[in-house]
């Protein structure tokens, strides 16, 4: 799609109907949500039931379930329990047997190359292509790019994905969709909580939390510290977050939550090797002598009120946050200063329409982000003469709605549609340089079916579109403005999910058709400039399930939940990525993500909380690093091991990674045409051991 100009009345008329006619409908649900029915009243005995209390800006796992079903698509919620049983020190370790969800840290660090169904695939750090959130509100910067740093895995109640167009309910427009991190609050975290781990490396994390109700408030406040020395040379890392939110219940149908954070983060970076580098030393470092690094510093503000009940709720946030970032390359030393701020307006309706159920939501979001970026030349890790002062500026303006209408008790038709307008612009600073803005829309709309065949299995198909406009570092390299267009598509989906027996599942295939591919593909440019690529697909499988093998072991009881069992799960990911009709690589795969991808664990659990098993983490098949598919990362697969208690008050682990020592690639940059002096290798780490404890009162 080329660049545009939009006026305030840019909407098109099918946008305008379709939007029409989801708030026409939501208005409808609303007003027929508050008819009483015309029967007889009957007045019954009083009831009261006493439950534990929930949050009303922050859902409970189990709620979030429930709207995870609501969903014709690809949607997940990962409770902290399924990763708090070993070792967390990344989104990796957090994200790991997430459906559809493929992450690699580059060296064991925070920094990965982050993907779902393809977004982002040209990005190992400050990922791009989906929406990263804690707790509904986006952690991205206006541009849309996203640091990992801010994310602290131990203060998380749980994690929703929604993969592509299901990230709609929260404004998402890109392939990837969106990832929502969930706090914990005072009303599912203990006055005291402590943990800390330690293991090969240097690996060296200590975690407290503390959290309770006070009436009509409740609070919850985190402290953690990570460091490592790293497998590879020159790879020390360190970090520190502080986390606390207060929530205020001022109304029974009225709460507001206000939340801070601050992350300090500092990683050496020892760069990609070449084939020949990684086989004789993988745990060498490139160009120590510039000292390269990546410092961040990052502080956050938020808010979020909740008003209203199941019948009708309006949802407002709002964010800023400012980040300090100090870069060291070996060719340049960024720094970088950067403010964004926003806001959201939700609304949601629940009731019926004509004798059929029905849920509306209607939301908007405006965000600002300002960005002011200079670079100097590297001289051994200190700022040498500036040869860049630029400020950088991002407007978006995003406007959806999506409808629920149950034409059965069993089927639901779901539509939507998301206008969003997007500004980028850059203002150089430096006397005849280039300046540059551009302006991007697109409506993008959604139709699914969701089909309840029992109360436990779904079957769901949805059509949908996507939209990403370019970042500010893909607008601005090697010293030039450039000018792209924004990365659309069209994404069909069928899937089913449920458990019946021994077995859960969740499955969905996809196919997606882009346009306009933001990859860095231009033999004219070098191996570090992105270009719109012409038509490419993105097809695929996610996969995830378990199976109870063996019930009873040693401990049999008439409900085999309440005794021991033997399971296996696994997390398996198809990915088929190609250019269609490009001159140069026409037919050839997209770079940068295995085409097969295996999770599994099989785990012996005891109800009393005794866990033990082995686990597996395969690549079966090389994959290319470069473009013209003439450099590969070769398979690999890891065996790991892991054995703990997890109790209510204590709790301890044990866990082995890499038992074999394989010597492997995590994952790899991109190059145009590979070659034997082409650096794109990242080692994964050796063999290792790391043990935790955890106190709980």
């Amino acid at each position: 799609m080329k660049s545009v100009t939009i006026r305030a009345t840019g909407f098109c008329p099918g946008a305008r109907i379709i939007l029409a006619a989801c708030v026409l409908l939501g208005t409808a649900s609303f007003l027929f949500a508050q008819k009483s029915p015309a029967t007889n009243a009957v007045t019954l005995p009083e009831v009261v039931v006493k439950g534990e209390a929930e949050s009303l800006t922050v859902p409970s796992p189990a709620t979030a379930r429930e709207r995870a079903r609501q969903t014709p698509g690809g949607v997940s919620v990962i409770e902290a329990k399924e990763f708090e049983r070993g070792r967390v020190s990344n989104l990796k370790d957090m994200l790991d047997y997430a459906p559809g969800v493929f992450i690699q840290p580059r060296w064991g660090a925070e920094d990965s190359r982050l993907s779902i169904r393809g977004s982002g695939i040209q990005r190992t750090f400050h990922g791009k292509g989906l929406k990263l959130m804690q707790d509904g509100i986006p952690v991205n910067l206006a541009e849309g790019s996203f640091d990992f740093q801010s994310i602290e895995p131990l203060a998380t109640s749980y994690t929703e994905v929604f993969r592509g167009a299901n990230a709609l309910r929260y404004g998402g427009t890109t392939l990837g969709g969106a990832i929502n991190m969930v706090s914990r609050t005072g009303h599912d975290a203990g006055p005291f909580q402590a943990r800390a781990e330690y293991g090969s490396f240097g690996h060296a994390r200590a975690q407290a939390s503390s959290g309770g109700v006070l009436g009509e408030y409740d609070y919850y406040a985190s402290l953690s510290h990570y460091s490592a020395d790293g497998y590879r040379d020159h790879s020390q890392v360190a970090a520190h977050r502080a986390y606390v939110n207060l929530g205020w219940r001022f109304r029974d149908d009225a709460e507001t939550r206000l939340y801070f954070t601050q992350a300090i983060s500092d990683s050496e970076l020892p760069g990609a090797l070449t084939l020949s580098q990684f086989l004789s030393n993988p745990k060498q470092a490139v160009s120590v002598d510039k000292n390269q690094r990546r410092d961040v510093v990052l502080s956050r503000l938020a808010s979020r009120t909740v008003i209203g009940n199941d019948a009708s709720r309006w949802e407002l946030s709002a964010w800023w946050s400012h980040k300090n970032l100090d870069h060291p390359l070996s060719h340049t030393y960024i720094d970088q200063r950067s403010d964004d701020l926003g806001a959201e307006l939700r609304w949601r309706s629940e009731g019926e329409i004509l004798g059929h159920r029905n849920a509306f939501t209607l939301g908007f979001s405006p965000t600002y982000g300002s960005n002011d970026a200079t670079e100097f030349a590297n001289n051994g890790g200190a700022k040498g003469a500036q040869s860049r002062d630029v400020v950088q500026s991002a407007w978006n303006l995003d406007l959806y709605a999506e409808d629920q209408f149950y034409l059965t008790p069993q089927l639901a038709l779901v539509a939507g549609a998301q206008a969003s307008r997007a500004v980028r612009k850059l203002e150089d600073r430096q006397p005849g340089t280039q300046s540059n803005e551009q302006r991007f829309f697109e409506f993008i709309p959604k139709l699914g079916l969701r089909y309840d065949y029992t109360d436990k299995v779904q079957f769901y198909g949805n059509v949908s579109r996507s939209f990403e406009p370019p970042t500010f570092g893909e607008l601005y390299q090697g010293g030039t403005a450039r000018y792209l267009d924004a990365q659309t598509g069209t994404t069909v989906e069928l899937g089913t999910r449920g458990e019946s027996g021994r077995f859960t599942w969740d499955f969905s295939w996809y196919h997606s058709r882009l346009r306009n591919e933001l990859l860095t593909v231009d033999p004219t440019l070098g191996t570090t400039s992105t270009i719109n690529a012409g038509e490419t697909t993105h097809q695929g499988v996610e996969l995830s399930g378990s199976v109870r093998l063996v019930d009873g072991v040693f401990a049999a009881d008439a409900n085999p939940r309440n005794g021991d069992q033997v399971a296996l799960r696994l997390n398996y990911l198809w990915s088929h990525f190609r250019f269609g009709d490009d001159p140069n690589y026409a037919d050839k795969p997209l770079p940068g993500l295995p085409e097969h991808y295996l999770r599994a664990e099989l785990l012996y659990e005891h109800v009393y909380g005794f866990y033990a098993g082995p686990n597996i983490e395969a690549v079966p098949q090389a994959y290319s690093a470069d473009f013209a598919d003439t450099l590969h990362a070769r398979s690999y697969t890891l065996l790991g091991f892991k054995t703990g208690y997890r109790g209510k008050r204590w709790s301890g682990f044990v866990e082995l990674r890499n038992l074999t020592n394989e010597k492997y690639v995590a994952t790899t940059t991109l190059t145009r045409t590979g070659t034997a002096a082409s650096a794109v290798f990242y080692p994964g780490d050796s063999r290792a051991v790391y043990g935790g404890l955890e106190a709980r009162w």
